[in-house]
């Protein structure tokens, strides 16, 4: 983009076409969520050890279509071009095996709300080169921050936001995760699990030419609810559970959000990893991650 001299403004669309989407890899790219065509058919039903297998491969194009390709070898190579090379264009960075450390402990971060002081602290750097960085990730879409819902929009921006990887393949990677069992069951299982249901949302949006109108909702209290989905309707509460048996407990965020919010709260869903739909009280339905 630097190198185009005319500004093209009004005469270009600028899109950005990120990894797959869950439903692109299935064949399925014009589907609709639920919420907006009411219907819950889902995408074809994976097994459990799939649906990991693919969470570790992640959803880049080359080796989410190219099952033969050696994904650690492609995922390292990845890394390490786009350090010496995407990176080195956007900002000249002094230390690249810091850069790697900052990189690695934002991954074990993730689905988590960033904490810039902490994450200072830990990676042993300033609180501004912290920003600088994310915003360097966030630029060259390795990441994308989820922001709080306030009715007062100014607030939103100002606000502490929660990060995600824009590919799972990656942050597994960058955790140092292998294999199946050990990503599943371990201490991420559960961020992992949110990661993707969310970034499948974000680049489903994107994909669709439309700014991602995705938040998550917190209270002093302690009540959150992983992602809120706003629409010209209402906003949609949605809870992300790596289990694959819903239960009702299991939608009291969702249930405490529609009474704060009242007529401007949609019906909610809790979207777990097993293949059974049901209701969990009035307004919530549990939906398999497939029917998403």
């Amino acid at each position: 983009m630097q190198q185009v001299t005319e500004s093209l403004a009004g005469r270009a669309a600028v899109l950005k076409l990120l990894p797959f989407t869950r439903r692109e890899l299935a064949s399925f790219p014009n589907r609709t969520f639920p919420w907006e065509n009411k219907s819950l058919s889902g995408l074809p039903t994976q097994t459990p050890s799939f649906l990991w297998e693919q969470i570790l491969r992640g959803y880049y194009p080359e080796i989410a279509t190219d099952l033969t390709r050696d994904v650690r070898l492609w995922q390292a190579s990845y890394i390490q071009t786009y350090l010496e090379r995407d990176v080195r264009n956007l900002r000249n960075l002094g230390n690249l095996t810091q850069f790697q450390v900052f990189l690695r402990a934002l991954a074990a971060r993730s689905a988590q709300i960033l904490n810039l002081s902490e994450l200072a602290r830990d990676v042993g750097i300033a609180v501004n080169t912290v920003k600088d960085w994310v915003s360097i990730l966030e630029a060259s879409f390795q990441i994308f921050l989820l922001r709080p819902y306030y009715a007062n929009i100014g607030k939103r921006l100002i606000k502490s936001p929660k990060v995600y990887f824009v590919d799972t393949g990656l942050l597994c990677y960058l955790v140092g995760l292998r294999d199946i069992e050990h990503a599943a069951a371990g201490p991420m299982g559960g961020a992992i699990f949110e990661n993707l249901v969310i970034s499948d949302l974000y680049k489903t949006c994107l994909h669709r030419g439309e700014e991602p109108p995705l938040y998550y909702w917190r209270t002093v209290a302690g009540s959150e609810v992983d992602v809120v989905i706003e629409t010209q309707s209402g906003l949609i509460p949605m809870e992300i559970k790596l289990s694959e048996t819903p239960r009702p407990e299991m939608a009291k965020e969702i249930l405490a959000f529609q009474r704060d919010f009242k007529s401007k709260a949609l019906p909610g869903y809790v979207i777990h990893s097993g293949n059974i739909t049901l209701p969990l009280g009035q307004g919530v339905t549990a939906l398999p991650l497939n029917n998403l």
